[in-house]
C-alpha cells in the first residue's frame, strides 16, 4: 500500500498480482468482475496522462469478466488466469480487430483470427480489456508513433516508457492490472520493463509460438513479479502449428521456478562491446546485483560483451534494408505517413548492396557463435538492460540520431540472435527514484532457470519503491 495510514494498508484490486487475484477468486473474497471495475477506474485516472491503450473495450471486457465470475462461482476455473485482466500488444493479432504494427502508413484491416499468444490468453478466460501502443513497425525503442498518441512514463511524465512495447510498459507500471504481452526482436520487452520498473521475460526463441514468426521474433510476458511472468508462461508456451520455428511441446513446470544462486557460475558483462556508453547509475545498479548473487553463493566472474562495431553496424543494415523492403512496397502518399524518424532510417536501406545486407544478417551468426561460446564457461550471466537510466518522451531512442539507431541496444539485441532466453528486473533506482533494469541470460531453452535467477534475486535485491499514482487533478 502506497502512502496510506496504518488502517487503510488494503492493496487495491488493480495492484494486486495475479497469482494474489487467482487465490481471492478461489477464496472468493472478491470477482474478476469487481477487479476489471477497479482497473477501468484506475485507467480513467492515469490514462489521459500516459496514453498506453489502444483499442480499449471496457464494456466488452465487462462480459468476459461475468463470464468468469460465474465460473468461479461454480468452482469452475477454465485456467490458472480465469479472470485476470491482461493487455496485448498493437501488433499481435487479435480476431475482428485491425493491426496497425503502430504507424499511420498500415492500412487498417480486421485480423481473421487471433494470433497464437492472444489465441491462448483468450482461452485461458483471461480478460483481454485493450491493446498496447506501439512506435512505428516496432523499429523504436520509444513510445513515439505515428499513429498512437505520444505514451508516457508513469514514473515521470517527462520520460519515455520505452519500447517497442511502449503502451505494455507504461500500463503495467501504472497498474493497469497484472498481465501485459508485449513482443521482443532487439529488446521490446525488456528495455520499456527496465525504464519502467517491471519483469519482462524474452523467452528462448520458438518458446512462444508467433504468427508471423522471424528472426529473433518472440513474444513475452510483461508484470510485476517473478511469479505472474512465470504464471503467464504457463498459457504462453503452449504448442500452436501457425509457428514453423517454434519449440515441441514442452512439460515445463512454469510455477517450479525457485532456484538456488550457490555455486551457480555467473558472468557479469559491463561492457557490451560496442554502443552507448554505460551510465554510472546503470553499472551500479548491475554491479550491486551481482554482489547480491555473490553473496547468495554464487561465483561472479566478469566477462567481456560478444559484440563489435561491425556486428551492430551490420544488423543495421540488415534491418534498414528489410523495413525499407515493405515500405518501398507503399505508395509514396502511404509512405509519407510515416514516423520521419523510421522514414529516414529505412530510406538509407535501398542504397545497400546485396553484399552489404547479407554481410549484416551474418552478423546473427556471429553473435551466435559468441554467445554458445561464452556459455560453455558459465550458467548465467548478468548485465545492464539498457546503457542509460531513462531519456525524454518526445525521443524516438536515447540518442534520437537515426543514423546512430541501435547504440542502446547493444545489451540486448544479442540474446534475441542468439535465441537465449533473457530476463529483465528492476535492479534498484538512480536518485530521483527512476527505476533501473537488470538483465538475466541463461542457456537457450533454459527459460526456467532464468525464471529461478530472477525469483531469487527478487529475495536479494531489498524493498522496492512504491508504484507511481496518477497525477493529482
Amino acid at each position: 500500500m502506497q502512502n496510506a495510514a496504518p488502517e487503510e494498508e488494503v492493496t487495491s484490486l488493480h495492484d494486486l498480482s495475479a497469482t494474489d487475484l487467482i487465490a481471492g477468486y478461489r477464496a472468493k473474497q472478491f470477482s474478476p468482475s469487481e477487479v476489471l471495475e477497479e482497473v477501468i477506474e484506475h485507467v480513467a485516472a492515469w490514462e489521459p496522462h500516459i496514453k498506453a491503450l489502444y483499442l480499449y473495450d471496457p464494456d466488452g471486457a465487462r462480459a468476459v469478466a461475468k463470464a468468469s465470475t460465474d465460473r468461479w462461482q461454480k468452482g469452475e476455473p477454465v485456467s490458472t488466469l480465469d479472470g485476470v485482466p491482461v493487455t496485448i500488444k498493437d501488433n499481435i493479432a487479435t480476431k475482428g480487430q485491425p493491426i496497425p504494427l503502430g504507424s499511420a502508413s498500415v492500412k487498417l484491416v480486421a485480423a481473421e483470427k487471433d494470433a497464437p499468444p492472444a489465441a491462448r490468453l483468450r482461452e485461458s478466460g483471461a480478460i483481454i480489456f485493450a491493446k498496447t501502443t506501439m512506435p512505428d513497425y516496432g523499429m523504436l525503442s520509444s513510445g513515439l508513433s505515428s499513429f498512437h498518441p505520444l505514451t508516457r512514463n508513469p514514473w515521470d511524465l517527462s520520460k519515455n516508457p520505452g519500447g517497442s512495447s511502449s503502451g505494455a510498459g507504461a500500463a503495467g507500471a501504472a497498474g493497469y492490472g497484472p498481465l501485459h504481452l508485449g513482443t521482443d526482436i532487439g529488446g521490446s520487452v525488456r528495455l520499456p520493463a527496465s525504464w519502467c520498473g517491471l519483469v519482462a521475460l524474452k523467452p528462448s526463441l520458438g518458446r512462444v509460438p508467433i504468427d508471423p514468426p522471424y528472426v529473433g521474433r518472440v513474444a513475452g510476458p510483461m508484470t510485476r513479479t517473478v511469479d505472474d511472468a512465470a504464471l503467464m508462461m504457463c498459457v504462453l508456451s503452449k504448442p500452436d502449428r501457425r509457428d514453423g520455428m517454434s519449440l515441441p511441446a514442452d512439460t515445463i513446470n512454469w510455477r517450479a521456478h525457485d532456484k538456488s544462486p550457490r555455486k551457480v557460475r555467473i558472468g557479469l558483462m559491463l561492457d557490451a562491446g560496442a554502443g552507448q556508453k554505460l551510465e554510472s547509475d546503470v553499472r551500479n545498479v548491475a554491479v550491486n546485483a551481482a554482489k547480491a548473487f555473490e553473496s547468495a553463493g554464487a561465483v561472479v566472474s566478469e566477462v567481456s560483451g560478444v559484440l563489435t562495431r561491425e556486428i551492430i553496424d551490420g544488423l543495421d543494415n540488415f534491418w534498414r534494408a528489410r523495413l525499407w523492403d515493405d515500405l518501398s512496397k507503399l505508395s509514396p502518399e502511404e509512405r509519407g505517413k510515416t514516423l520521419p524518424y523510421i522514414h529516414k532510417w529505412a530510406e538509407a536501406g535501398a542504397k545497400l548492396s546485396g553484399v552489404d545486407v547479407i554481410r549484416g544478417f551474418n552478423a546473427t551468426m556471429a553473435i551466435r557463435t559468441a554467445a554458445a561460446k561464452l556459455f560453455c564457461e558459465f550458467d548465467y550471466v548478468i548485465s545492464p538492460v539498457s546503457p542509460v537510466v531513462n531519456f525524454p518522451a518526445e525521443f524516438a531512442a536515447p540518442l534520437n540520431d537515426p543514423d546512430k539507431p541501435f547504440e542502446h541496444i547493444a545489451y540486448t539485441v544479442p540474446w534475441n540472435m542468439a535465441e537465449n532466453p533473457a530476463l529483465s528486473i528492476n535492479g534498484g533506482y538512480d536518485a530521483k527514484g527512476f527505476p533501473i533494469g537488470v538483465q538475466i541470460i541463461g542457456r537457450r531453452f533454459d527459460d526456467l532457470g532464468v525464471l529461478g535467477m530472477a525469483k531469487a534475486f527478487e529475495g536479494l535485491r531489498g524493498p522496492q519503491k512504491p508504484w507511481p499514482t496518477p497525477p493529482k487533478k
